[in-house]
């Protein structure tokens, strides 16, 4: 089934590796990497890789938007580039080998015109399939409100709408537009739900936003501790998995990716949520700008037992390993 994703500010990323990392000096780097990223790009990247024909929308401009495209133009992802005036943005990923820590930079991005958005839209609105994935923060200048506006789009299209961005574009849209599923990390939930949250207090916010129909369906990533998806069924709950971690670069969108892969192959909800989960700690064993590996994700997941399901009227003792 079609599956659209959009990345309004991607990026090239640049992963590299250092013996230390210091302050003043210059820190000499070595094994660098690029790839076309940011959080659309990577999860077009995935669904590419698990065996699906993504399409991708882009704003992408100056000599890195080519670069983006270029790359982009070797996968087996149809894209939508709109040229803008503005560079695309490039990240930077520096491993200290001494600490095993990865230092990350992530510039805002570039300015946006009106008629850029405008663009956007309308290859946007031509779009006909089952899903809608909108993933990652805005450039600059683009309206607070401009994944609510595709949300609106998608439902009259008849599209599922997913979504995953930072924390004041996540407030601009949810209730303002039909979403299927949201992914907000555990930060983000704390700061929709304006106050620090513990096992119980994840299910119950996740619960609180299915109720207030903000989202039919709310996947919480919580790193170490796994993830939890709330629904009008109840709430599922998956711990992490045990793997040797290289990165954690595109763990988040690998785990969108996968998960929106598996539903437009049909599969269940909550099969598509231990799939992602499985993808997510898939993208953690790969270094540096690489994503899950297809072999790793399903080696993963055929080692996963099935969730527990706690039903919705006792949410409030609703997590469980």
């Amino acid at each position: 089934m079609p599956i659209l994703a959009v990345a309004l500010n991607p990026t090239i990323d640049v992963w590299s590796q250092a013996e230390r990392v210091r302050p003043t000096v210059k820190t000499r780097t070595h094994s660098e990497r690029q790839r076309p990223g940011g959080g659309g790009v990577n999860v077009a990247r995935v669904i590419a890789e698990l065996g699906g024909e993504p399409e991708l929308l882009v704003l992408a401009g100056g000599a890195t938007g080519a670069m983006l495209r270029e790359a982009l133009a070797t996968s087996a992802i149809r894209t939508h580039a709109v040229q803008i005036a503005g560079l695309t943005r490039i990240s930077f990923m520096v491993r200290e080998e001494e600490t095993g820590l990865e230092y990350r930079f992530v510039p805002e991005g570039p300015e946006v015109a009106p008629g850029d958005i405008a663009k956007a839209l309308a290859i946007f609105e031509s779009f006909r399939g089952d899903f809608v994935v909108a993933s990652g923060s805005l450039p600059r200048n683009a309206p607070e409100d401009i994944y609510a506006e595709i949300g609106r789009i998608a439902a009259k299209t008849g599209a599922r709408f997913i979504l995953d961005c930072p924390g004041a574009t996540l407030r601009s849209t949810l209730g303002k537009a039909p979403v299927f599923l949201v992914k907000p990390s555990i930060e983000e939930l704390e700061t929709l739900a304006g106050r620090r949250l513990d096992e119980n207090g994840v299910a119950q916010a996740a619960s609180a936003l299915v109720k207030e129909t903000a989202a039919e369906f709310v996947a919480v990533t919580m790193g170490r501790e796994g993830a939890l998806l709330a629904g009008a069924f109840g709430v599922l709950r998956v711990p992490s998995k045990h793997v040797v971690a290289k990165s954690t670069v595109g763990a988040g969108d690998s785990f969108i990716g996968a998960l929106t892969w598996l539903l437009a192959e049909g599969r269940p909800i909550e099969e598509a949520f231990q799939f992602g989960v499985a993808a997510g700690a898939a993208a953690v064993i790969a270094s540096g700008t690489e994503l899950c590996r297809r072999e790793d994700v399903f080696e993963i997941y055929k080692g996963t037992e099935p969730p527990p399901r706690v039903p919705s009227t006792s949410m409030e003792s609703s997590v469980h390993e």
